[in-house]
């Protein structure tokens, strides 16, 4: 079949004008020209009007800049500038999201604007103090939970945790957990799921980064009744912990047993130093707040800080204000 070339003409003119205008870069009918030529076509400034004015009719939104700036260009997008730029920050600071994916997510994000608009997206593409997961399965395991949830499933996955090593191993030699899922939260820039344990008759969270050979099963989901009444964010400030305060560079003295805790919450980049008594020593940027001391406090006697002194101190302090109200 033959390929119209008024048809094809229509459609490089608008990805010419997606890809290349803004308020502030417009493009006037021999700019549009001049580009349609690298595409194989030419045609006049009349057509060029006829065919702008099409795609108004159609429900474009090009506007049309007089002055210095004569031109026409794009006006109202599906996103604005802006709202991408929170969702580039949001897949920024996602740690359940892989630094490839993020590289993906983000281009094509970029891909929604023009090329001039597309650089102002391009700025610090990492926070490069936040973890990212290395594990790529996470998309998989989302969908897989979803459909579960669709479908009134069950779902079987083996659950990981770090070893030494900084390595994801599953846990309980490679046992198979079998739960009711009945929802997904985002706490903290990771992903969970909610879900039904018959065996433990609770409701229990899961990190999806850390869930491997994730699958629906044929058995229909339990646990309803315990949903009824279930709210997500009351159950979110009890489990999750929420930081703030000053950013400190702390060095924690810590169990070898307690590996998965500080590679889980400060990521893999951190250096791990071996101590002496199956012991190793860990320096991270901490916001030193009641919230990081309650977490050492839970911690207990498996971890310590080490420095610096104005932090060892400070909590100090802080367990002196606490055991004075016993």
């Amino acid at each position: 079949m033959a390929v119209s070339q008024v048809k094809l003409r229509i459609l490089y003119i608008i990805k010419i004008l997606l890809e290349k205008t803004d308020e502030k870069h417009t493009m006037s009918a021999s700019d549009i020209d001049k580009e349609l030529r690298r595409y194989g076509m030419s045609i006049d400034r009349k057509t060029v009007y006829n065919d702008i004015e099409t795609l108004k009719a159609f429900g474009m939104d090009i506007l049309q800049a007089r002055g210095a700036n004569s031109g026409y260009y794009i006006g109202r997008r599906d996103f604005e500038l802006p709202e991408l730029k929170l969702l580039v920050d949001a897949v920024q600071a996602s740690k359940f999201i892989s630094r490839r994916k993020s590289e993906e997510l983000i281009g094509k994000l970029e891909g929604l604007v023009g090329e001039h608009d597309a650089r102002k997206l391009q700025r610090n593409v990492f926070i490069y103090n936040r973890p990212k997961t290395g594990n790529e399965t996470v998309y998989y395991n989302v969908d897989q939970i979803h459909t579960a949830i669709m479908e009134n499933r069950q779902i079987q996955y083996q659950y990981a945790e770090w070893t030494m090593q900084k390595e994801l191993k599953p846990r309980k030699k490679g046992a198979v957990y079998t739960v009711s899922p009945w929802s997904l939260t985002w706490d903290d820039a990771n992903y969970y799921l909610i879900a039904y344990d018959e065996d433990a008759d609770c409701i229990k969270h899961y990190r999806v980064d850390k869930m491997q050979q994730a699958c629906v099963i044929r058995k229909e989901r339990i646990g309803k009744e315990r949903f009824q009444d279930f709210d997500l964010v009351e159950f979110s400030k009890k489990t999750f912990s929420m930081y703030g305060g000053h950013d400190e560079e702390v060095t924690l003295q810590c169990d070898q047993d307690i590996i998965g805790v500080i590679l889980d919450r400060f990521g893999t980049d951190v250096m791990i130093v071996p101590a002496e008594d199956k012991q190793f020593r860990v320096r991270i940027l901490a916001a030193v707040s009641p919230q990081f001391f309650g977490w050492v406090t839970g911690i207990g006697s498996k971890l310590c800080i080490a420095g610096p002194e104005c932090v060892r101190r400070e909590y100090k302090e802080y367990l002196k204000d606490i055991l004075e109200k016993y």
